[in-house]
């Protein structure tokens, strides 16, 4: 989602050309090639497929690979997106060999070090040559952390330039069996669904409130080994257990939801747009421009905050935000011009 628009912008400028490195990290069909094929993307150039594993199995495998490509292609500039591994450890190859990486979605903090995403955030920002941020306060944990001003750019959120492109689309994936009025759930990070006793509280907490309104949980493929482990099949009363969602689907079933209770980052971003509200069951945020401007509202691990915060939904105390500057579906367009 934060690639495509990036690609699509820099394909316009005369004489840029560009290869696309699929890693691999994200392997599952319904977590990968269904992206590609729903956003219009190129077949990549190079998959190096990695697979699962471990952090450091999976950051080293990534760099063992990665390094004969840039080797072999002698690029001018490597474009990496977010904080997932992948990004650490094509951010450190190109560091070693002497190439330029520019990050895409640079300066997000939740200050939490206990969070792998942090380390990979933090490594990349210090070893890229642009930065390029969502939000004001990207450019100011830079600044703080000493980055050189001129290497910083707010260009906005190129999440949002796939979601509002993506966005009439959608409506013709939502799927037909919804109710008028449902909570959508999504959870993955491992701090979460792999503790198994939190887990199963979670369960029973989701199970309470389909009394009140249905609850639809497209179950990640991590999440449901760990409800297999904890032995929870979790599908009664209003709880409906899916498959993972496809882009456009996830997006179709965001914008009809009540109310979305997500642990993703990119997900607290496009509610804030669509206006959905979103309650995050985290302890901390990379991403607090969503709860001062927008939807979103953190919960932390708290059964009875969720709970609370939800009644509050459902009674139509809501939070209402506002959509940050520069989420407007230019940001790519901005990047291809600092790049070019």
């Amino acid at each position: 989602m934060k690639a495509a628009p990036v690609m699509a912008a820099l394909a316009k400028r005369p004489n840029v050309r560009q290869a696309l490195v699929h890693t691999g990290q994200h392997f599952n069909v319904n977590m990968s090639d269904v992206f590609f094929e729903q956003l219009g993307m190129q077949a990549p150039d190079v998959n190096l497929q990695v697979g699962s594993g471990t952090h450091a199995q999976q950051t080293a495998e990534i760099m063992s690979r990665f390094e004969p490509v840039v080797s072999e292609q002698q690029p001018d500039l490597v474009l990496v997106y977010g904080d997932v591994n992948s990004t650490v450890a094509a951010a450190m190859v190109c560091s070693k060999l002497g190439v330029r990486v520019g990050h895409v979605e640079a300066g997000l903090r939740s200050f939490d070090r206990g969070m792998p995403e942090e380390i990979n955030r933090v490594i990349t920002d210090q070893i890229s040559d642009l930065l390029f941020t969502p939000s004001s306060d990207g450019n100011k944990n830079l600044e703080r952390e000493g980055i050189a001003p001129e290497k910083i750019h707010l260009v906005g959120n190129v999440m949002i330039d796939t979601l509002v492109r993506m966005l009439p689309a959608s409506t013709e994936h939502l799927p037909p069996d919804l109710p008028s009025r449902y909570a959508l759930i999504t959870l993955h990070r491992p701090s979460n669904v792999d503790d198994l006793a939190w887990l199963t509280q979670l369960m029973r907490t989701l199970d309470e409130v389909s009394h009140e309104i249905p609850v639809v949980f497209p179950i990640h493929p991590r999440t449901r080994e760990r409800l297999r482990a904890a032995q929870i099949n979790g599908a009664h009363n209003g709880l409906r257990l899916r498959e993972p969602a496809s882009y456009l689907e996830f997006l179709a079933l965001q914008r009809k939801a009540t109310v979305v209770v997500t642990d993703s980052g990119g997900i607290q971003e496009e509610t804030t747009f669509l206006g959905v509200p979103c309650l995050t069951v985290r302890e901390n945020t990379e991403r607090p421009v969503t709860i001062d401007s927008g939807t979103n509202t953190l919960v932390g691990r708290s059964f009875e905050t969720l709970r609370h915060e939800m009644q509050n939904v459902l009674a139509g105390r809501v939070k209402t935000g506002t959509v940050p500057p520069l989420w407007d579906g230019a940001a790519a367009k901005r990047i291809a011009e600092i790049v070019a």
